[in-house]
């Protein structure tokens, strides 16, 4: 499949600029400064677009163009660093700017190839202290703001273009266009669609697999649903997926998971481990500890079922995992993807597997894993489910884990999320949760004093969990929550809700 090239500068946005492009049904992939060309072949690769970056090209640290870009005679699409690099190295002149721009600003004049079909004002979203003065030889400028003389350059004879605002960002809201234009100077095929996306990971499992047996992990949420859903139309009783109910889901969740998974004709095995971890976590309340815990009984508990199976089916050589390309991003430290060739162990596994570990989501956003979901008839409620961590309620229950303790989070979390659903806003949410703090307070239940459990409530919108701001609700749902809370649930008698953005905080308390 071709791809566009996102070589990763360092910028914030350079996973938006990825999705974007993905939004307009072209694959795409990162990759680092220091990988060459060459090694980026099997991508196909159509054009390449440089991300923004927060150094200077004159720092003596700042990373370079790679090797073998300008000579691949590709379209190249520069963002801010992206441009001021490209125009530094074909003899451009870049300095520091008088007025440093930050936040939207708005383009005086535009045209070119790259603003083609686009008319009216023009809100870009600026993030420079440095700026071209002097754009190199063969190119023109195509956009001007009050502070900014070149505000965007091209050179449509070798289709080159260059911005120094970023049009991946909402906030520019014509960019999208701008970034289908580039699309257009290039022979991508802009076939990324969640149908090609089942047939192309369909066809890549079977020639591996042939006639072997996969492994897969359930837990419950959209990735592995997904995922064993997709396996077994691909691989039937080849597949074994296996779930362990370890105690900590939410309320009803195990049932709903199994039920769903076995009606579309997964070969879905369910383990019963909720004495077993309850028991493990007795008397722990250090939330590490607890990660760890679970974590171990799992992964011992998963190989002991392993073994089952494989005596009764025989060997089984490939183990799956719902690994998303955040994850991949992230292990290679922010850059490179496209050339990570290292194991991705990511959920604790031991380095030692005795299978071949299968990833068929590696490529994908959590969005696209949905998108999937969808095309393959998952039901709404496993499709559409809010993150969910792996050690369950265990970290949401701060101090130690308890049933009746689980019991009370339960109840608060399910009013939670359904107050969410009832007044239209769970969709809009990225992840919401509730917390069972160890904190008791004094209320006053109908005539009585009551001293009891403070509940903590958490809602926030992100784009893919990295950064992430509070929800703003309404007065009248959070009053409606907190009510239904203190009245249904006799055990707490206060609830607050979290008004905490990431950074400084976690999504997550522990």
């Amino acid at each position: 499949m071709s791809s566009i090239i996102v070589i990763d500068y360092g910028s914030q946005y350079t996973r938006l600029i990825t999705r974007r492009l993905r939004e307009l049904k072209v694959y795409s992939v990162i990759s680092s400064p220091e990988t060459d060309i060459a090694e980026l072949k099997e991508y196909d690769p159509k054009g390449f677009i440089l991300s923004g970056g927060p150094q200077s090209v004159y720092s003596d640290s700042a990373p370079d163009l790679p090797k073998g870009l300008l000579e691949s005679g590709l379209p190249i699409l520069a963002i801010c660093y992206g441009m001021q690099l490209l125009a530094k190295e074909l003899g451009g002149v870049v300095s520091a700017s008088q007025h440093r721009e930050y936040g939207k600003t708005e383009l005086i004049s535009y045209g070119g190839d790259l603003f083609e079909g686009v008319d009216g004002e023009f809100v870009a979203w600026m993030s420079h202290g440095d700026a071209v003065k002097r754009p190199p030889s063969g190119f023109f400028t195509t956009a001007t703001t009050t502070n900014t003389p070149i505000a965007a350059l091209e050179d449509p004879r070798r289709k080159i273009y260059a911005l120094q605002f970023h049009p991946e960002v909402r906030h520019t809201p014509k960019g999208l266009h701008l970034l289908e234009n580039f699309l257009n100077q290039t022979d991508i095929v802009r076939d990324w669609t969640p149908e090609n996306i089942v047939r192309t990971i369909t066809e890549d499992v079977r020639a591996l697999v042939q006639e072997g047996r996969v492994l897969l992990a359930i837990s419950g949420g959209v990735d592995s649903s997904t995922l064993g859903l997709l396996l077994s139309r691909a691989l039937d009783k080849q597949l074994f997926a296996v779930f362990v109910d370890h105690g900590l889901l939410r309320l009803g969740e195990a049932r709903e998971v199994e039920e769903a998974l076995l009606a579309l004709g997964v070969n879905l095995t369910v383990i019963d481990a909720r004495e077993r971890f309850l028991e493990s976590l007795k008397g722990v309340s250090d939330p590490e500890q607890k990660r760890k815990i679970i974590g171990r009984e799992f992964i011992e508990i998963f190989y002991q079922e392993a073994d089952r199976l494989q005596k009764e089916h025989g060997e089984i050589e490939f183990l799956a995992q719902g690994t998303l390309y955040p994850d991949v991003i992230e292990s290679a430290g922010g850059h490179g993807a496209a050339s990570i060739k290292s194991h991705h162990n990511v959920g604790g596994l031991p380095e030692d597997l005795h299978f071949t570990l299968i990833e068929p989501f590696r490529n994908l956003f959590k969005d696209e894993v949905r998108n999937i979901a969808t095309s393959l008839g998952l039901p709404d409620s496993l499709r559409d489910r809010h993150p969910f961590p792996g050690p369950g309620l265990a970290i949401r229950c701060i101090g130690e884990v308890t049933p009746e303790r689980l019991a009370i989070l339960r109840r608060v979390d399910d009013i939670f999320i359904s107050c969410l659903r009832e007044f239209g806003l769970y969709d809009k949410t990225w992840q919401a949760l509730a917390v069972l703090t160890p904190v008791r307070s004094v209320g006053v239940m109908g005539d009585d004093r009551s001293y009891s459990n403070l509940v903590a409530l958490r809602a926030v919108s992100s784009i893919d969990g990295m950064t992430a701001d509070w929800s703003r609700f309404p007065a009248d749902f959070l009053a409606t929550v907190s009510n239904r809370i203190v009245n249904s649930v006799p055990e707490v008698n206060r609830v607050v809700y979290d008004i905490t953005s990431k950074p400084p905080a976690t999504i997550e308390w522990e």
